[in-house]
């Protein structure tokens, strides 16, 4: 979740964001982000498991928030993002994914070329979600190692 203090920092050093969730976000992002930087993309980050702890937007609200980020003159919508709840059960993990899929089909317009992105899935579960469509993966673990607990 991007705290509003943290936008100016986010909008003048970064290409893309992963994890916009609130109009007030998506707002400050395009202010703030420099007039001579090319629009800023950025995926919407959807609560799909509804997990109370998670950022995220429920789906129910997902069509209206990507219709007013769209609007903004300095950012440039590009897709979802999510992290389903963690299970080693691989058929929630696919249910997960496809439900992000659907939500993001259903949102594609034949207008929109750059609606291209579906961040789904993560070191222990990133085949299932490239098979059910990601087109970006996050593979932290699998590259550097687990975490310390420090």
């Amino acid at each position: 979740m991007i705290q509003s203090n943290k936008t100016r920092d986010i909008a003048s050093a970064f290409d893309w964001v992963h994890t916009v969730d609130r109009e007030r976000i998506a707002r400050r992002l395009s202010e703030q982000r420099p007039a001579d930087a090319p629009r800023l993309n950025v995926l919407l980050q959807v609560n799909v498991d509804r997990e109370p702890q998670k950022a995220g937007v429920m789906e129910e609200r997902l069509a209206e928030l990507a219709e007013y980020v769209a609007g903004l003159p300095r950012l440039r919508l590009r897709g979802l993002m999510a992290i389903p709840r963690e299970t080693s059960d691989p058929h929630e993990q696919r249910a997960a994914f496809q439900r992000l899929a659907q939500a993001f089909a259903r949102l594609t317009m034949p207008e929109r070329d750059d609606w291209d992105s579906l961040s789904m899935g993560m070191s222990a579960d990133f085949e299932i979600a490239v098979s059910e469509g990601a087109t970006l993966v996050r593979l932290g673990t699998a590259i550097f190692g687990p975490r310390n607990a420090s």
